[in-house]
């Protein structure tokens, strides 16, 4: 499958596979956010659109497009980011279209699991199978008279594929453990041996103290099952490469 971006400006943000890693859970204790492994699939899902120019967005409160200040120590020519729409919303050009195959769009949003103090990213779907005009990625203040800083070659985007149509085939529906003898036999096995290990953290010298972690999830086990063949620990996209 190919995902092709054709550049319409001269300043463009970079791409590039967004990594696993994220400065919040490496500070964590013994960097033990990295054990949640569907968190650390989710960061690096995409590809992260990277900000040309540092600069400083603050927002006065109102909702004219003047209600959003941009500012550069040196200078704003080249900054992406600009006050587009009001109402607190901060828009960067991306000057990049994109084009996916028939029947995908593509998930523009902010950099996954990356808070961000006073504003939000704001989230959109766009069809870039046929769309022959660029987007925009947008954030929405969300405290007044608060500067916010993006540095240079900070993420401010990331975007993904995803298939057109497909969340209106899921027929989602309730059944009860007990309808299931082996789905109900299995988180059963895993609860009790869960409360057990959770129990046997606070014994000193305890096989849970020593291993700190089960590692169900991250090795794909389950009781009873070995680990299925496309089990993931890590994400690995490739770069965009330049072409003719």
């Amino acid at each position: 499958m190919r995902l092709i971006c054709y550049p319409t400006g001269t300043e463009h943000p970079n791409i590039v596979p967004a990594p696993a890693e994220r400065g919040w859970m490496e500070q964590t204790q013994d960097r033990y956010a990295y054990r949640c492994l569907p968190l650390s699939i989710a960061n690096a899902h995409g590809w992260f659109l990277l900000n040309t120019r540092p600069f400083v967005a603050e927002w006065n409160g109102g909702s004219g497009l003047d209600a959003v200040s941009i500012k550069n120590p040196n200078s704003t020519a080249g900054i992406l980011a600009k006050s587009h729409f009001g109402h607190g919303i901060l828009t960067f050009s991306v000057n990049l279209l994109f084009r996916t195959e028939p029947g995908y769009d593509l998930i523009v949003a902010g950099p996954v699991n990356s808070p961000k103090d006073a504003i939000q990213p704001l989230t959109a779907i766009v069809e870039t199978d046929w769309c022959p005009f660029t987007f925009t990625m947008n954030w929405i203040f969300t405290r007044k008279l608060t500067e916010v800083t993006f540095e240079m070659n900070e993420p401010f985007c990331m975007i993904f594929p995803v298939q057109r149509g497909l969340l209106e085939t899921i027929e989602p529906e309730f059944r009860s453990l007990e309808s299931d003898d082996e789905v109900n036999e299995k988180y059963k096995a895993y609860a009790q041996s869960r409360l057990a290990f959770l129990r046997d953290l606070y014994v000193p010298g305890s096989d849970a103290q020593a291993k700190k972690w089960q590692k169900y999830y991250f090795k794909g086990l389950a009781p009873g099952k070995a680990a299925p063949e496309d089990h993931r620990t890590r994400v690995r996209l490739k770069d965009f490469l330049t072409k003719a």
